[in-house]
Parts: C-alpha cells; structure tokens; sequence
C-alpha cells in the first residue's frame, strides 16, 4: 500500500534504523521510544489490524513473536526480561495501521504496558 508509512519502510522509501530482518518480517528502533529499548517488528506484508487476519496470517502473526525473542536474544536482553505489544484499533492506540509489535526492554516494566 503506496500510503502505509509501514509497507514505504518495508520497500525502502522511508529509512529506518533496522536492527532484523527475515523473509517474513524487518525490525526497526521506534523513532518515539517510550522505553530505553523500543523496537517495532512488522510483516512485509500489509495487514492493516489484527481484525483483518485470518487463517492465512497465523503463522505470519506467530512469526512476529518468534522474531522478537531472536532479537531480544541478539540484542542481550533475553533473561532480564521484555515485553511484546499489539495494539489494534485506535482505542488500543494503533496509530499506523500495518499489524506490528512494539518489542519494549531495558528497564523494569510496570503495569499497565508501556
């Protein structure tokens, strides 16, 4: 999608500090970081909200969560601890509308997330 400022990064249009990428998924530090470790991974592929996936996205979904755990382990913050987020819909606060996961570290997490 031409006007998704996630599917611009994913072609390379928009730059961004990527830190992984797979044939299924890139990882990039979140320019508005609300923790010392704030990393988004998000598919290729375009899928504006988890309401729109379906039995074709599952494995591409439960993709995200294994590259997160690769990243925290390359990154060293495996065994202190993280925390994986997906919002959907604005209320969530979504704010690009291409599924991802915000990948948070690097200090100790409180409750509620972020």
């Amino acid at each position: 999608m031409s006007d998704c400022l996630f599917c611009r990064i994913v072609e390379g249009a928009i730059p961004a500090e990527r830190v992984y990428e797979d044939e299924k998924v890139i990882a990039f530090k979140d320019i508005n970081p609300v923790a010392p470790v704030h990393i988004l991974v998000i598919p290729r592929e375009h899928v504006a909200t988890l309401n729109e996936a379906d039995e074709e996205n599952e494995a591409l979904l439960g993709h995200l969560f294994v590259a997160a755990a690769r990243i925290a382990k390359r990154e060293g913050f495996e065994e202190d601890g993280y925390r994986c987020v997906v919002n959907c819909n604005r209320d969530a606060l979504q704010t690009v509308f291409h599924v991802h996961l915000h990948l948070l570290a690097g200090r100790r997490m409180g409750w509620t997330p972020a």
